[in-house]
């Protein structure tokens, strides 16, 4: 029987050559390095107060959980990035001479950087991704018909079309597929520990490389109720930077409520009908995700299972603090 509505529920991302995963306490990324060792990064979870406190409050709780997340996964990816770079160059980093350790403020100089960096290109990019089509739309459509409702299904279009193409593009690379084939083996050992099965390639394998909790579900849901939300009736407009001006401002709204219909459908995906909600984000996952080999899957495993056991440490560590003070 799964076990998800008992247990802590865990999240990921697939980096290059390996897996990250968000525990309570910290973040784990395990790569593969090419002697076949695996070499791990884990990031402690510093809770701030305010944060934590807007993260109970629904349909902002999306807004903060999503910025927070970019930041952190830029971190982990970064650190996979460079362990692929120093793999690929080692032969010209050998003869070179040995770089000197870099400081305290500079490894925490670089730390905010590369989350400042991954929230920018997160902002950045769900603005393009919002407003590109709204333009396209406006001066493909904007004088054919008035329907308003029309018009917000047609820039939904596009955006799929433009997700799917930009999808399909990036896909043909070599590196892009192994990254998917992770993003797969995430799916599987997460969908593994829910059920309560062991944590072994055998039993992992055997399951889907599809999540309905997964950010490609998040990103159709955001398009679906983009289009609805935009149609209500005093989000009408006059010009196409009035349009613009709105997707600007409902963008935080849509966030909100994808994020929680999002949970919703990860919540209901064992009720017959209802499970039916969270499809149009497992289609995109048939893109996103590829089946992954034993070894990728081996990667995923030693990553979850480092993540389990940082966070018993740090449960344990936290639970002794607090009787020593009480």
């Amino acid at each position: 029987m799964s076990q998800q509505n008992t247990m802590a529920i865990y999240g990921g991302q697939a980096v290059i050559e390996g897996v990250m995963f968000a525990g309570r306490n910290v973040n784990v990324t395990a790569v593969r390095k090419k002697d076949r060792s695996i070499e791990y990064f884990e990031t402690p979870k510093k809770s701030v107060p305010w944060v934590a406190s807007l993260k109970k409050i629904p349909f902002l709780r999306g807004l903060v959980g999503l910025v927070e997340a970019s930041a952190k996964g830029s971190q982990h990816l970064n650190f996979s990035a460079e362990a692929y770079a120093s793999e690929e160059s080692e032969g010209e980093r050998a003869e070179a001479p040995e770089p000197q350790r870099k400081s305290l403020g500079e490894n925490v100089t670089m730390i905010l950087g590369v989350a400042v960096v991954g929230v920018l290109s997160f902002v950045f990019g769900k603005l393009v991704f919002t407003l590109v089509p709204a333009a396209l739309e406006e001066m493909l459509f904007g004088t054919v018909f008035d329907n308003i409702f029309l018009h917000n299904l047609i820039e939904g279009v596009i955006k799929l079309a433009l997700l799917v193409a930009y999808i399909l593009l990036i896909s043909q690379t070599p590196l892009i597929k192994r990254l998917f084939q992770y993003h797969g083996a995430e799916h599987k050992v997460i969908s593994a520990y829910e059920a309560g099965d062991p944590l072994t390639v055998e039993h992992v394998q055997k399951y889907n490389t599809l999540h309905y909790r997964c950010g490609s579900s998040f990103i159709v849901l955001t398009v679906l109720i983009g289009i609805f939300l935009y149609s209500l009736p005093f989000f009408e407009w006059d010009s196409i930077w009035e349009r613009l001006g709105i997707r600007i401002l409902l963008l935080p709204f849509v966030i909100g409520l994808s994020y929680e219909f999002l949970r919703f459908t990860n919540s209901v995906r064992d009720v017959p009908l209802l499970r039916y909600l969270g499809y149009p984000g497992l289609w995109l996952q048939k893109l996103t995700t590829k089946e992954p080999t034993d070894d990728q899957v081996e990667v995923a495993i030693a990553s979850f299972q480092r993540m389990l056991e940082a966070d018993r440490r740090n449960s344990i560590s936290m639970e002794q603090n607090r009787t020593v003070g009480a």
